[in-house]
C-alpha cells in the first residue's frame, strides 16, 4: 500500500505535471474547446519563504526601457471559445497609469542584479523537505535524497505523439538547471545576453523587482497592457490566428510536443524584440516566455466582479486552485515558445496560467512595472 501512495508523488516530483481528470471537468464550460486546461501540480519547495529580505533598492529611478501605460477601462476575460472557465465572467476593469518594461527581463539585466547583490535563485538551492511537505497531502512519503537537490524543470521534445494530459512526457526535473544553465548543467547563456531570463521563480522575480525599485504587474495591468489599446480582441495584434499570416510571436508551430515547423524562425527561446510590438510598443506580450504576475491565483476570482467595475484589482487574498488545493499558486500570463494554438492557446491575452511561487521552468520569465509620477526621466 505504501508503494502505491508513493508512486503518484514520485511522478509529481520527477515530472512535476499530472492533471487530474476530474478536476479538469470541474473547470470545463460549455464554450470551452481548450482540451489542455494547463495545471502545474508542482509542490512548493520553500513554503512561501523568500531570500530577498536583505535586498535594497539600487536607487535607479529612471524609466529607461519602459513604456508609459496611461491606464483606462477595459473588459477583462475570455474572448473566444478557447477560453477557460477561470477567464469568466468577462468583466469591466479600470486600471490607473503605470510604467511597464518594454520587454521581458533579459539575462544581461538579471546577471547585473546577481553580481551586485550575490542573490541565489530558488533553483540553485536544495529543497527543504520539512517545508515542502506542508503543501502536500497528509501522509505523503518523503522522496529519496537523490531527488531533493538543486534543480529545475527542463523541456525535452518527444519523438512522437503522447498523451497531452501527462506533462511528464516532456518535462524533466534536471539537477543543475538554473538561470545560468537553463537547459541543464551542460548549457549556458553565453551569447544570449538579450534573451529573456528563465528558470526564475516568483520569489526571484520579486527580488529583482525590489532591487530595481519596481514590482510585478497585477493580472489586470498585464492584460490591459497586452491588449495594447484593442478591445475584445483575442491576441495583442487582433484576431488573426497565431499560426496564420506572418509570424507574430514565438510559439510552437506544428504538432506539440514532437514536431515544431519552425515557421517563426525559432525552436526555443528568442531574443527580446524579435517580433513586432503591440499597440503600446510592448514586445512579447504573446509567446516566448510565460510571465509572473503579482497576484495569487484563484480560479473563481472573476466571479466577485460580475456585477461591478473592478478598480485596480490586486488579486485575491489567497490561492484557490481546485485542481491542486494543497499547493498555493501565483498567476502567470502571456504564453511561451511551447504554446500551440490547438493545445494550450496560451498566446491569447486573456489566458491565465498558474504555478507554485517557488517553481522555475525553461519557459518562464517576467517583466516589471513601476508606479509613480508619469514624468520620470526617460534617459
Amino acid at each position: 500500500m505504501k508503494s502505491i501512495k508513493y508512486i503518484p508523488f514520485f511522478l509529481m516530483l520527477c515530472s512535476f505535471f499530472a492533471c487530474n481528470n476530474s478536476a479538469k471537468k470541474s473547470l470545463a464550460t460549455a464554450g470551452n474547446k481548450d482540451t489542455s486546461t494547463s495545471c502545474m501540480m508542482v509542490p512548493s519547495r520553500f513554503a512561501g519563504t523568500s531570500s530577498d529580505s536583505a535586498l535594497k533598492f539600487n536607487g535607479d529611478t529612471s524609466t529607461k526601457g519602459m513604456v508609459l501605460i496611461k491606464g483606462g477601462t477595459f473588459m477583462m476575460g475570455g474572448d473566444n471559445l478557447q477560453a477557460g472557465a477561470d477567464e469568466y465572467p468577462k468583466h469591466k476593469v479600470q486600471v490607473s497609469g503605470f510604467w511597464m518594461d518594454a520587454t521581458e527581463v533579459t539575462n544581461a539585466q538579471f546577471q547585473k542584479f546577481v553580481e551586485a547583490t550575490h542573490y541565489i535563485t530558488t533553483a540553485e538551492k536544495k529543497p527543504d523537505w520539512d517545508e515542502m511537505k506542508q503543501t502536500l497531502p497528509p501522509g505523503t512519503p518523503q522522496p529519496p535524497d537523490s531527488m531533493l537537490v538543486a534543480a529545475s524543470l527542463v523541456f525535452h521534445q518527444t519523438s512522437g505523439p503522447v498523451d497531452l494530459r501527462d506533462y511528464s512526457q516532456w518535462w524533466s526535473w534536471v539537477k543543475g538547471a538554473d538561470w545560468k544553465h537553463p537547459e541543464g548543467p551542460n548549457s549556458n547563456i553565453k551569447g544570449k545576453e538579450n534573451y529573456p531570463v528563465v528558470q526564475v521563480s516568483w520569489y526571484d522575480a520579486m527580488a529583482y523587482c525590489k532591487w530595481m525599485g519596481k514590482r510585478l504587474p497585477t493580472e489586470a495591468e498585464w492584460e490591459f497592457a497586452a491588449r495594447g489599446g484593442l478591445q475584445n480582441e483575442i491576441y495583442p495584434w487582433g484576431n488573426e490566428p497565431i499560426n496564420e499570416g506572418k509570424p507574430k510571436a514565438n510559439s510552437w508551430g506544428g504538432k506539440f510536443p514532437y514536431y515544431n515547423d519552425d515557421k517563426d524562425g525559432f525552436v526555443g527561446l528568442a531574443p527580446v524584440k524579435s517580433f513586432p510590438a503591440n499597440g503600446y510598443q510592448l514586445y512579447d506580450m504573446a509567446g516566448n516566455v510565460w510571465e509572473w504576475c503579482s497576484d495569487w491565483y484563484d480560479a473563481n476570482y472573476y466571479q466577485s466582479f460580475e456585477n461591478s467595475v473592478a478598480l485596480n484589482p490586486k488579486g485575491p487574498a489567497k490561492s484557490n486552485d481546485p485542481m491542486d488545493p494543497y499547493t498555493p499558486k501565483r498567476s502567470l500570463r502571456g504564453g511561451s515558445f511551447l504554446c500551440n494554438d490547438s493545445y494550450c492557446s496560451g498566446d491569447r491575452v486573456a489566458r491565465r496560467m498558474k504555478s507554485s511561487p517557488d517553481t522555475g521552468l525553461e519557459h518562464t520569465g517576467f517583466r516589471c512595472v513601476r508606479d509613480g509620477k508619469l514624468n520620470r526621466n526617460l534617459n
